[in-house]
């Protein structure tokens, strides 16, 4: 694993140096859009509603629209001149037990790994967390944006979780929530009967991905049967392997340059070098 974040625990007067690891990875079959007919990716480019152009990434900034109609342009200064004062630290607010922390507030997990430097304040922290069986509240920024997360323990290693603002949770609104429904003692036990039928230990390596499987399945099939095709090369980025065709472009780059240069001072076009006549090899 990489490390995508690299900070501190800010645990009372304690600071423990750490490094954030992404916790969770999808298992997903990667597949390209391509052309039905010839295989072709389908490339996607930026294009301005104004005056129809294709925009760089360079020239790409975030605006915000008024509920008047009026634009607010905001730029990467403007983004790096907001605070955030969490920017390295992930600092504990408080101790909360486990259970009132509604699992509709979590988000992404995370392992945070010591520095060495700091195995025994990591060791600390974990071992609090675990007596007081509770979990930490902290805030922390990630990817230019504050976010609250809780950390407990998981197999030794301190976990972070982040967690929703309670404004992003919408609220339950359902009118036929609201209805009164009868339901009978003897349905109700029924119901409850099913439950313990299927109650069990939750086990999630019991369980696994079939469509993925089948997919995966399915591919490998196609391959040996010999169901492929070569990967389609756009025109102009074909490259022979001696790199010869890009020698070619650039010298073909270079004329057009000249002769445009030319063209712009009222000058004849240059004819073409001639290439120089082989030699013929003596007769033996």
């Amino acid at each position: 694993m990489r490390a995508i974040w690299k900070g501190s625990v800010a645990f009372g007067l304690v600071n423990v140096p750490v490094r954030l690891y992404s916790a969770t990875g999808e298992h997903e079959v990667t597949l390209h859009q391509v052309h039905r007919e010839d295989g072709g990716r389908i490339r996607y480019r930026k294009f301005c509603s104004i005056d129809g152009e294709p925009v760089e990434m360079s020239d790409i900034a975030k605006g915000y629209e008024t509920e008047d109609g009026e634009l607010v342009v905001l730029t990467d200064e403007d983004f790096r001149s907001l605070p955030l004062s969490t920017e390295r630290e992930i600092e504990v607010l408080e101790f909360v037990p486990v259970d009132q922390v509604d699992p509709i507030l979590l988000q992404k997990t995370y392992y945070l790994e010591p520095e060495k430097s700091a195995a025994k304040p990591y060791a600390l922290l974990r071992g609090a967390l675990e007596q007081a069986d509770r979990v930490a509240v902290v805030k922390v920024a990630l990817r230019q944006r504050e976010s609250m997360a809780i950390l407990r323990v998981r197999d030794k290693a301190i976990v972070m979780q982040t967690l929703l603002w309670p404004d992003e949770v919408r609220a339950v609104d359902f009118p036929v929530l609201d209805e009164e429904v009868t339901v009978r003692p003897q349905e109700l036990a029924m119901a409850a009967s099913l439950v313990d039928s299927l109650a069990a230990d939750f086990d999630p390596s019991q369980y696994e991905d079939r469509y993925a499987g089948a997919l995966e399945a399915m591919i490998q099939a196609k391959v040996s049967s010999g169901d492929t095709q070569s990967v389609p090369v756009p025109p102009g980025e074909e490259t022979s392997g001696d790199g010869g065709g890009d020698v070619v472009d650039l010298l073909a780059a270079l004329q057009r340059s000249v002769e445009k240069a030319r063209s712009a001072r009222g000058e004849e076009p240059a004819k073409a070098p001639e290439e120089p006549k082989k030699r013929k090899s003596k007769a033996s």
